[in-house]
């Protein structure tokens, strides 16, 4: 947050593990402050995966498919595609979105039930099982001079501190892009995330209405979840 941060601003200073400090976070709870920040130039909006009420609980899960630049968005599509199956076969409520650049972002509701560390391994888990079926295109190396130009199947992004662009959130790329929630059945060979820009989803969400309202509601069983997936 800037030194001269607007009275209705709240703010609060937490511990950033990703960066070893303590940071000062705007906590952005209202209309005034998410334009407040608009006014600052904030094109995009990363928010913790868990609140100020419950800091060490998050109210969900991510897997972040982030593909290097010699994938095909195809590819981006079959890996999120493995990811959703996996899911439900796992009794998993699972909601997915464009990243707003070139991947795709796939959501558990957890709602505050576990740790970071939990979630961390749970996601790890459905990375590897992703990543077995689909070995020529996915890696879960986070080297990148590792995993050379695969998909990177990304389960870090579970740790406390880490932040990604949120759903409907703009994102600084030409077209105005935005991270926008999308149907299972729209997540198929012709989706292209270049649709969806500040000037096409408004009308979007008009019809479809939130596709991520899910995403805050009743969170997973995570021991019923693991005991389906030991029978893969």
């Amino acid at each position: 947050m800037p030194e001269d941060v607007p009275a209705f601003v709240q703010t609060i200073a937490l511990h950033s593990e990703s960066s070893d400090k303590e940071i000062d976070y705007i906590v952005c709870n209202n209309k005034a402050t998410l334009t407040y920040l608009n006014n600052l130039g904030c094109i995009e909006i990363n928010p913790w995966h868990s609140t100020i009420q419950a800091l060490e609980r998050p109210d969900y899960l991510i897997i972040d498919i982030d593909p290097s630049d010699k994938n095909t968005f195809e590819e981006v599509i079959d890996a999120a595609n493995v990811v959703h199956e996996i899911l439900e076969k796992a009794g998993a409520a699972n909601f997915c979105k464009t990243s707003g650049a070139t991947g795709l972002h796939v959501y558990i509701p957890t709602r505050k039930k576990y740790t970071y560390d939990q979630l961390k391994d749970f996601a790890e888990l459905i990375c590897v099982l992703t990543h077995e079926q689909l070995p020529e295109t996915t890696s879960t190396e986070r080297s990148i001079s590792k995993r050379g130009h695969k998909i990177y199947m990304d389960h870090l992004q579970n740790r406390k501190g880490q932040t990604i662009a949120a759903a409907y959130s703009l994102r600084p790329y030409p077209g105005a892009t935005v991270s926008t929630p999308l149907k299972w059945e729209e997540v198929k060979l012709g989706l292209i995330p270049a649709q969806f820009t500040i000037h096409t989803v408004p009308a979007r969400v008009q019809k479809t209405g939130d596709l991520f309202k899910g995403v805050l509601g009743k969170g997973i069983n995570l021991d019923k979840c693991l005991k389906k997936m030991a029978n893969f």
